[in-house]
């Protein structure tokens, strides 16, 4: 059973977007190995980007930077 795991920033990804990467996810795996979509697990998790960092920045910060620029 693949287990794949996405972990991106929580800034609004939405239920849409997920379900989107949840297939595609999937569907890469179909097509590159071979593997079973009914038994693909996909799990999105969503970090507060006060929890990323980026160069040894937290993404926060670099957010706001880029923001105030």
């Amino acid at each position: 059973m693949p287990y794949i795991n996405i972990k991106v920033t929580d800034e609004g990804v939405s239920a849409k977007q997920k379900q989107a990467l949840i297939e595609g996810a999937t569907q890469l795996l179909v097509d590159v190995l071979g593997k079973n979509p009914a038994t693909t697990v996909v799990v999105i998790d969503e970090v507060n980007t006060d929890n990323w960092g980026i160069g040894g920045q937290v993404v926060t910060e670099l957010r706001s930077r880029v923001a105030n620029e």
